[in-house]
């Protein structure tokens, strides 16, 4: 695992992996079951998550370019919403990454939800009622 070289640091020595390890390090001291971190479990993380950011960059780019048909450099916040969305491999990512909407849309959707539990709950009580009477 040591032979793989991935980057060099500020001093110039080879680096295993490209994400700041004193970061992951405090993201996974932030959960309170953790009361002590290997050092090879935190390499072993941060790499992981390098390579979940990369092949999810790879996807995002590849939907962008296949699905809008524009070229641009830029990845935005609509893209990775999409890319999570549409593929199975990162729905886990809907609730962190969900698309973006309008307030109105949005208290539309609910008025409308509201609307058809109200009409269910009523079929609910009339068919309670029918059997009560029979």
């Amino acid at each position: 695992m040591a032979d793989v070289v991935v980057g060099k640091d500020k001093c110039g020595e080879q680096r295993l992996v490209l994400l700041p390890l004193s970061r992951i390090r405090v993201i996974m001291k932030s959960c309170p079951e953790v009361s002590s971190i290997n050092q090879e479990a935190l390499v072993l993380t941060a790499k992981a998550t390098e390579l979940l950011v990369q092949y999810l960059a790879t996807l995002v780019q590849y939907s962008y370019r296949h699905g809008s048909g524009k070229e641009k450099k830029v990845l935005t916040y609509r893209d990775l919403a999409n890319t999570a969305e549409e593929s199975e491999t990162f729905q886990f990512l809907t609730d962190i990454l969900p698309k973006k909407i309008l307030a109105g849309k949005y208290l539309k959707m609910l008025k409308e939800e509201k609307r058809e539990g109200d009409e269910e709950n009523d079929d609910d009580n009339g068919s309670d009622h029918d059997e009560a009477e029979s």
